[in-house]
């Protein structure tokens, strides 16, 4: 059975997690508002092998949440992701941090008939944003979206809208149709996905393969 180590930076949320043939068994996550990923993640990998009795070896690939998000957060993973599959020699495999969100959702709320709106800060009133449907189809493509009270108004059915860049919608937000929860971006929702990519061979190159920030780097605030 493939086993696959799942790999999630690109917020303040930091979690990792084994899958099996598409189930994931074990996980270990963290959320910390100091973006503490360059200290915390290799801590949480070793405890989640030993917990779930696993090694390198057993490894049939790695996952990582590719972005949009926190450009050090992603570095962070996507660095480690990049070091265990040269090292292990098994493939890496990645997945859009707002594609898994839609997945974890839906995952958790299988009868849902809303559209899905996950939602990554940006700094400021700007967000990174895609919406998909039950069926895991994009119905907007990602973008980086400056907020205001019509955002997302050309959407006529319910909405629910997820992520740390979340409350400040909801805090202007008018529309009607609009619902709000708390759902960060986690490994819980990668776990099917990397399945089918590993069954389809959808592997990145390792020598090339960079996160996808979306956005130029601009100095600030550690992230």
């Amino acid at each position: 059975m493939a086993k696959i180590l799942l790999i999630e930076t690109a917020t303040k949320v930091c979690s990792v997690g084994i899958s099996e043939q598409g189930v994931l068994s074990n996980v270990k996550e963290i959320h910390e508002e100091d973006y503490s990923h360059s200290e915390k993640l290799h801590v949480l990998i070793e405890e989640l092998m030993k917990d779930s009795k696993t090694e390198f070896k057993d490894l049939a690939a790695v996952c990582v949440s590719k972005g949009p998000g926190s450009f050090t957060g992603l570095r962070i993973g996507v660095s480690a992701a990049k070091g265990f599959c040269f090292s292990s020699g098994i493939p890496l495999i990645s997945i859009d941090t707002t594609l898994a969100m839609a997945a974890q959702y839906y995952e958790l709320h299988p009868d849902s008939n809303s559209i899905f709106a996950p939602m990554i800060d940006a700094r400021r009133m700007e967000v990174y944003n895609a919406i998909y449907n039950p069926e895991l189809k994009c119905v907007k493509e990602l973008s980086a979206d400056i907020l205001d009270e019509n955002s997302y108004s050309d959407h006529d059915q319910e909405i629910c809208f997820a992520g740390d860049g979340m409350p400040k919608w909801k805090e202007i937000c008018t529309n009607p149709k609009a619902n709000f929860i708390e759902l960060y971006p986690s490994v819980k929702g990668m776990a099917k996905i990397a399945q089918k990519k590993f069954e389809s061979e959808s592997f990145e190159d390792l020598a090339y393969f960079e996160p996808f920030y979306l956005k130029d780097f601009v100095a600030g605030k550690k992230q």
